[in-house]
């Protein structure tokens, strides 16, 4: 392939995540960008629990049972002349470790807003995560269906709380039952909001310019007049749009809708694609990266077991971050230095998947994993190369796992070590225990209610859950003395972790201050081998 070609197959790719607060919308505004695609025919029900559909980025049964997003999924389809790669990430802060890792994925970030509830702790998290990175961020507020807060309020919340400037891309028209559609401030156009499926793409939205006569008797002569005070006032005191800006992450471009009743979304899609940022270059150990480099190189951010239940597959997700690659073509594994044959990547919709042939910078790709790889590992057809570090996250939750049935035991060692290389959960070893009954650590409590499920119904291993009073864990240096010491506390227990780096469990961040301090101990916050 010659580098003209090359290069326009990756500014073809749009690459973003969807962050949010939960139940902002954030799973059911995936569903009908998959809609408006064209790459699902019928979204589908994200709350009704009985519903024969569930939303196709939550393909885990937990998920569906409980209505949330639980793991991050991977979504591709081709759109008026893109690519398209959507990540859903998890909004829960329980699940904050995947999102995070999945974010360094993402070229841009999608934050949904809840109109009646304004700007949550979740987003407030993710959206430092992504302004740290330095990505564009834009905005979309949800649920203008229902009563919420005055657009302008809005807008004033979103600078103020997260100290980003904000230029509205279209206005909504009224709220709740009183909500008339939006105003396009680029066209002039107005879009009506026609209640009606909120299934399918086929009802088309009545539109025409807002001298219309029609379109103001439409609209009714009140909300016509205020719509254009508001409209007056944005053109004079608002933020002036600027691409530049938003590239650089200092300014979103906000949208106003209601994705469960399909509104908004056709307008977002169409400017979100013309204004995102095609694949970026990464930061690496030799200097920065230009996705049109011609060689390939990618990194893995996320390790899935279990997707496909018939089979027990491993997946590790591989963001392209330069250059082509071709089916059969073989890499290196940096870590290992082995040469590996990619013979069967994977194109990734959730939890459905199919072979591809070629994919370029900006992609997310699967490949099956045997056992070898681990998040951040980075694969490239050059050796040498390192990319950033992958955020490593201390768990604050901690408990035992006691096996119900010692016959099961080949079945929960194997769970708990494929979790564990899902970076799902922290595993550590009691020095006076062992791995019969693993120490756990994860980040919220609601992953000892996933850990269980998994086990039980991909391992089919039952577990006690033994909750323990820590709250964090701190690791040292290998030092008889000071392993001894920390041993005979009674307000720490010594553990190792995976890579056989000495830890300590400390009830809270005083106790382990109080430690250093009397005993001139030494704590890392995390392991020596990230």
């Amino acid at each position: 392939m010659n580098q003209a070609d090359l290069k326009s197959e990756i500014a073809a790719r749009k690459t973003f995540a969807i962050i949010s607060h939960p139940d902002a919308g954030k799973t059911t505004l995936t569903e009908k960008l998959l809609l408006f695609g064209g790459a699902i025919r019928e979204a589908g029900s994200v709350k009704a629990r009985k519903a024969e559909r569930y939303a196709t980025s939550d393909w885990m049964e937990l998920e569906r049972q409980r209505g949330i997003s639980i793991t991050s999924s991977a979504l591709q389809f081709e759109y008026q002349g893109y690519v398209v790669n959507i990540l859903d990430t998890p909004g829960h802060q329980d699940f904050s470790e995947d999102t995070y890792r999945t974010l360094t994925a993402a070229d841009s970030a999608v934050m949904l807003i809840d109109a009646a509830k304004g700007v949550e702790a979740q987003t407030k998290k993710l959206f430092e995560v992504c302004r740290k990175r330095g990505i564009p961020i834009f905005t979309f507020i949800n649920k203008f269906d229902r009563n919420a807060k005055d657009p302008l309020d809005l807008m004033d919340e979103v600078e103020k709380v997260l100290g980003i400037e904000s230029f509205a891309m279209n206005w909504p028209i009224g709220m709740g039952q009183d909500f008339k559609g939006i105003y396009d401030r680029q066209t002039g156009q107005v879009e009506r909001f026609m209640e009606g499926s909120a299934r399918s793409s086929s009802i088309p939205p009545v539109s025409g310019p807002l001298s219309d006569p029609s379109v103001q008797e439409g609209i009714g002569e009140t909300l016509v007049k205020q719509l254009t005070d508001e409209i007056e006032l944005l053109d004079m005191a608002g933020n002036v749009f600027s691409q530049e800006r938003v590239d650089r992450g200092e300014v979103t471009p906000v949208f106003f809708g209601s994705a469960l009743n399909n509104f908004g979304v056709p307008n977002f899609l169409h400017y979100f694609l013309d204004l995102a940022p095609a694949p970026q270059p990464r930061s690496t150990n030799l200097g920065e990266l230009d996705p049109e480099t011609p060689s390939f190189s990618g990194y893995i951010f996320k390790i899935q077991a279990n997707m496909n239940t018939q089979h027990r597959d491993r997946i590790a997700f591989i963001r392209i971050c330069s250059g082509r690659y071709e089916r059969g073509m073989n890499v290196i594994h940096t870590r290992s230095r082995r040469r590996l044959r990619l013979a069967q990547p994977q194109q990734l919709f959730a939890q459905e998947r199919s072979i591809l042939d070629e994919a370029y910078a900006g992609d997310i790709i699967g490949v099956h994993d045997s056992g070898l790889l681990r998040i951040g590992d980075v694969l490239t057809e050059k050796d040498g190369l390192q990319f950033e570090a992958m955020p490593f996250f201390s768990p604050e939750n901690f408990a035992r796992i006691n096996i119900a049935n010692a016959l099961k035991r080949k079945q929960f060692i194997k769970g708990i070590q494929e979790l564990q290389e899902e970076g799902a959960i922290h595993v550590f070893r009691d020095l006076h225990v062992g791995v019969e009954a693993p120490i756990i650590g994860v980040v919220g409590q609601l992953q000892f209610e996933v850990l269980e499920y998994r086990l039980r119904e991909e391992y089919g291993v039952n577990v006690n859950i033994q909750h323990l009073p820590f709250e964090i864990v701190r690791w040292v240096k290998k030092d008889e003395k000071t392993i001894k010491l920390l041993s005979e506390s009674s307000m720490s227990t010594v553990v190792v972790d995976k890579d056989d780096n000495y830890a300590v469990l400390l009830l809270d961040e005083w106790k382990a201050n109080w430690l250093s301090d009397r005993y001139e101990i030494e704590f890392f916050l995390q392991p020596f081998d990230v």
